[in-house]
């Protein structure tokens, strides 16, 4: 407030002068040196001590500011009013404690309602005239805060608003238009909106607040606070919001304890007399009467049953509208209580008046009827609050509206909250409204719907007006660098030109020739400069015209046909949350009396129509409602074992099909091999031989020569003969012609060949969703146990897909945008049904076989391999990579059993199984080169010495195959033999690796040959552990 005297008596002449100086101006106004008074002052310096003389010399005589309040008149203008000025019950807070003798006014303070404000609004309202009452301040409480609080409450912690305001407007005084009052801070409130007037109060202090609305007054249309008598600011302006409106007394406050005075004495007299409201004539107030009670003289409490998100909070908010005695118990109304006093959420949103509904939350909640209040602090978050009001709501004599919409739709919790009004002595009312409302409700959902509509619209329309302002100030911008960057080069060749016919003048001077016409030229030049310039100077102004356009309204929006159809809006927000909703709808029931009610009504449909109308409610949420609490049944458990086992075998068949194919494709190789092997021989024998022959006829003569080579020619055509004949192989099945669901044994096809021969990873996919889809609808059928729900919603397969096999249900793994398209990929299997979009499947819940999702999912290969053939590009798979558990737990053949490498030597078997390994077209043909090198070793060279010295000199063609990259899983397979220890095997000339673990858990099925592919058998043959390879034979027995 000031450091100097002078600057003292400038805040008196303005009204913010503190009380402790105001001594000290007293006695500079009588003439008394001021010096004493500002003593400690004068320790700051020289220069200090000069400015304090010159106040001084200022202050010697002070004028008071002039009160311009005038005495009321003592001679009356018509009769007073007889009515007590006091506060209803209806029109104060919850939280507000009247005292019955004494005027004092405390707040509740426990709980967490030390963290709400409270509010009082008096029954007599000025309308003309000047008026004053008074408040003493009593008490500062401080109550027990919880620590986590500090920081999240708005200070002071302790605080007291008085004013004006209309009767209709929030009891929190200075947060809207509609109210304007003075705080203990010392400041002036409305709308928000504070600016320091008066000096703090203190306890003991008594507050006068003037209101003047006597017109010829200097002062009309006025606001003024007196501190014990003694003005404490100039008299303030009202708001134009407030002009021509009644205007009662309010206190808004929080932990403060205090005492109002309405008359018709003062307890502070003022420099001037002035009437208190107790004393105002009838002619100048208004005298709001009380809520009008039952006919029995009882209060009510009325019990909303209403169907969540159908229209339960509208027609609240119409209620409360038209019965403003009424009070709201709800968590929603305790939410804007407490975003009205100043707390703030984590996740801001937007507050609201307390009362009730008027304007909808939309901030950070689950649901209307729980929200969640996300405070920070623990008796405000943990609904202490609500319990306490529930507690102190029975014995306040007002009407209430308990509006909790999950309760009052169960049994259980509806007799649970009636037995506290039990002895309460209130008509306890439930109004059930369910059904078609009537059509003053129908109009005022249409008018939310168009008004949210509108809205959004205008939104979007501002958005987009932005973003375009913002693209073209961009291009202006962009515009006006490239008009700067041309002028630049303009000035930069302007001077050039300048400079250049500077040099030629005086190149010129010293010729005796007239140049008139190259001044004339250059004149030329310089005036078509300047008009350039002017034309972008023209055009800048032009374009800066061009973007100051106003802009345009937003379009107005309007309803749809089926908009307009509709019962009730739709929110952002629901009633219910969804948990809450699917966990309790099943037992949403009727109330009757003998819940405990003293009265039940019907507003919209009767009593009959409602029991119809919430039975087929009922039955209609079951199928858009998700089930929370179901859990999977043993037959679920079994079924998705037993399809573990079965795929885990599907995926060995495939196996050993697989390595069956290249077992043929090796023999086949090396029985080519050795053909060609044979043939070269013969080759050459027959060259030696004829070589032999005609050395030979050359000295024996013509003729004998010509016999023997007859004889020598037949001979050699005999080997020929025997080396057509080949073992006679199984005929091979035409798989791409077969019908897939004609074949009787869908593993056995034709030569030991599955159905699912041909499968990859996105077939082996489609066939476990396939599958699991169907599982999944059988399952929750059976374990809901409810014939109205025929299936599970489309919206909740994610949901159900988790819960039963614990794995999240990806759309973008399988490429797909909706549900709708991912089930499109199976169609052959479930399908969604009209509008209940209620999934079923085609199959049946007992199948002889599961070898029709194999066929369905061949059948499906097959077509959109034709697509992908005939050009259709969207017939493809967009599968993202390969999810964890798809591939069979069973390590296929040639992979688990062999590992290391191919050696010199080595047997078809041993290195067709060796190459199959290492996976790809290389190591296929590394594979049958390996089978060819061997086979022709052994027919080459028979068993034996021989043997391994031809094997020796295809030594290059081993080598070749030994370079092949292995893949992943044979290097995997190849570092746990080298781990853990492995057997070593020969037989002729191979040898092969295994690992010396698990040779009793792992045994599949032999195949038709004897050879093992998974497995480790004793070979009577070989003496030993291993495979027999196939190029040794008998004679080379095996060792390990």
């Amino acid at each position: 407030f000031g450091s100097s005297s002078a600057q003292r008596h400038r805040l008196l002449e303005v009204g913010v002068c503190p009380r402790p100086w105001r001594h000290a101006m007293a006695e500079a106004s009588t003439g008394k040196d001021v010096a004493d008074t500002d003593a400690a002052e004068k320790q700051e310096g020289t220069e200090e001590k000069g400015n304090e003389q010159e106040d001084a010399k200022e202050s010697e005589a002070p004028k008071e500011p002039q009160e311009l309040e005038k005495n009321a008149a003592t001679d009356k203008v018509g009769p007073t009013i007889q009515t007590p000025v006091v506060f209803h019950t209806e029109d104060t807070t919850i939280n507000c404690v009247p005292s019955l003798y004494g005027n004092m006014m405390m707040p509740l303070s426990d709980g967490g309602l030390q963290y709400l404000l409270a509010g009082a609004r008096a029954n007599t309202g000025v309308k003309s005239g000047r008026y004053m009452f008074e408040v003493k301040i009593l008490e500062f409480m401080s109550p027990s805060e919880d620590p986590s609080a500090r920081n999240k409450t708005p200070p002071p912690k302790s605080q007291l608003r008085i004013g004006f305001s209309t009767a209709n407007s929030s009891l929190f005084l200075g947060d809207n238009e509609e109210g304007i009052g003075f705080t203990t801070d010392g400041v002036l409130m409305h709308k928000k909106a504070k600016s320091r007037t008066t000096p703090p109060l203190e306890t003991g202090d008594i507050a006068a607040v003037l209101l003047n609305l006597e017109e010829g007054s200097p002062n009309f249309r006025t606001v003024s606070l007196f501190i014990n008598g003694e003005r404490a600011c100039l008299p303030q302006a009202l708001p134009e919001s407030l002009h021509g409106k009644v205007l009662h007394p309010t206190a808004t406050f929080k932990n403060v304890t205090f005492h109002y005075n309405f008359g018709p004495l003062p307890l502070a007299p003022l420099p001037f007399t002035c009437t208190m409201l107790q004393e105002a004539a009838e002619a100048d107030v208004v005298v709001v009467a009380p809520a009008e009670m039952a006919k029995d003289g009882r209060r009510e409490v009325i019990f909303p049953v209403c169907l969540p998100d159908e229209g339960t909070f509208d027609w609240l908010d119409t209620f409360l509208e038209k019965n403003k005695h009424f009070t709201e118990l709800s968590d929603r109304a305790v939410l804007a209580w407490a975003e009205a006093s100043g707390l703030r959420r984590n996740k801001p949103a937007a507050g609201s008046s307390l009362g009730g509904a008027a304007i909808e939350l939309v901030g950070q909640r689950n649901s209307n009827d729980k929200p969640e209040m996300g405070f920070g602090i623990t008796m405000m978050d943990d609904g202490s609050v609500k319990r306490v009001l529930h507690s102190v709501a029975p014995l306040q004599q007002r009407d209430f509206v308990v509006m909790e919409i999950k309760s009052n739709l169960l049994h259980r919790e509806r007799k649970d909250m009636l037995s506290k009004w039990a002895s309460s002595g209130f008509k306890r009312t439930a109004a059930v409204m369910m059904g078609e409302p009537p059509m003053r409700m129908k109009k005022k959902c249409q008018e939310l719907s168009l008004k949210a509509k509108q809205e959004a619209s205008d939104a979007a329309f501002h958005a987009k007006k932005a973003e375009e302002k913002r693209k073209k100030l961009a291009l202006q911008k962009q515009k006006r660098l490239e008009q700067e960057k041309r002028k630049a080069e303009r000035a930069a060749k302007k001077k050039q030109e300048a400079l250049k016919k500077k040099l030629e003048l005086e190149k010129k001077k010293k010729e005796k020739a007239e140049r008139g016409e190259a001044e004339d030229e250059e004149d030329k030049a310089n005036k078509e400069e300047a008009e350039e310039e002017d034309k972008d100077s023209d055009e800048e102004g032009k374009e800066d015209e061009e973007m100051e356009e106003a802009e345009p309204d937003p379009p107005k929006v309007e309803l749809t046909e089926e908009e307009r159809k509709q019962w009730f809006r739709k929110t952002a927000i629901p009633d219910l949350s969804a948990y809450a909703l699917s966990t309790s709808f099943m037992k949403f029931s009727l109330p009757d009396k003998d819940d405990g009610f003293d009265d039940v009504r019907y507003d919209w449909y009767n009593g009959d129509k409602c029991k119809d109308y919430l039975t087929q409610w009922i039955r209609d949420r079951k199928l858009t409602t998700r089930v929370e609490d179901l859990q999977p049944s043993e037959w679920f458990t079994s079924r998705w074992k037993e399809w573990q086992k079965t795929l885990q075998s599907w995926h060995a068949k495939q196996n050993q099909h697989k390595a069956k194919l290249a077992k043929k494709a090796a023999t086949a190789a090396a029985k080519a091999a050795a053909k060609e092997a044979k043939k070269k021989a013969a080759a050459l024998l027959k060259a030696k031989e004829e070589r032999e022959r005609a050395e030979k006829a050359q000295k024996d003569g013509e003729g004998r020569g010509d016999a023997e080579e007859k004889e020598d020619a037949n001979m050699a055509e005999a080997p020929a003969d025997e080396e057509e004949e080949e073992d006679k192989e199984s005929p091979l099945v035409d798989f791409e012609r077969l019908d897939v669901f004609g074949v009787e044994d869908f593993l056995d096809i034709g030569d030991s060949q599955p159905i699912f021969s041909a499968f990859t990873f996105e077939d082996w996919t489609m066939l476990s969703l396939r599958f699991e889809l169907y599982l999944l609808t059988h399952a929750f059928r059976k374990d809901v146990n409810d014939p109205d729900r025929v299936g599970m919603h489309l919206e909740h397969l994610p949901f159900y897909y988790n819960k039963y096999f614990k794995k999240a249900l990806s759309l973008k793994f399988y490429g797909v945008e909706t549900l709708k398209d991912l089930l499109e990929y199976v169609r052959d299997t479930v399908v969604v049904r009209g509008k209940s979009q209620v999934i079923e499947t085609h199959l049946p819940e007992q199948l002889e076989s599961w070898g029709i999702f194999a066929m369905l999912t061949e059948e499906a290969r097959r077509d959109r391999q034709r697509r992908v053939d005939l050009g259709d590009e969207t017939a493809k798979l967009g599968l993202s990579q390969q999810p964890q558990g798809i591939q069979s737990k069973e390590k296929p053949v040639g992979i688990s059993q062999v590992g290391g490498g191919i050696r010199p030597g080595m047997g078809a078997m041993g290195a067709m199984g060796a190459m199959g390994a290492m996976g790809g077209p290389a190591a296929a043909a590394a594979a049958a080169a390996a089978a060819a090198a061997a086979a022709a070793s052994t027919a080459g060279g028979g068993a034996g010495a021989h043997g391994v010295r031809h094997a020796r000199r295809r030594r290059g063609e081993a080598q070749a195959a030994r370079r092949a990259p292995p893949a992943a899983s044979a290097l995997r397979a190849h570092r746990h033999r080298r781990q853990d220890g492995g057997g070593r095997c020969s037989s002729g000339g191979g040898i092969s690796r295994e690992p010396a673990e698990g040779r009793q858990d792992r045994r599949p099925a032999l195949l038709a040959d004897g050879h093992g592919p998974a497995g480790r058998r004793r070979s009577p043959a070989l003496g030993g552990r291993g495979w027999p390879g196939s190029g040794g034979g008998a004679a080379g027995a095996g060792r390990l």
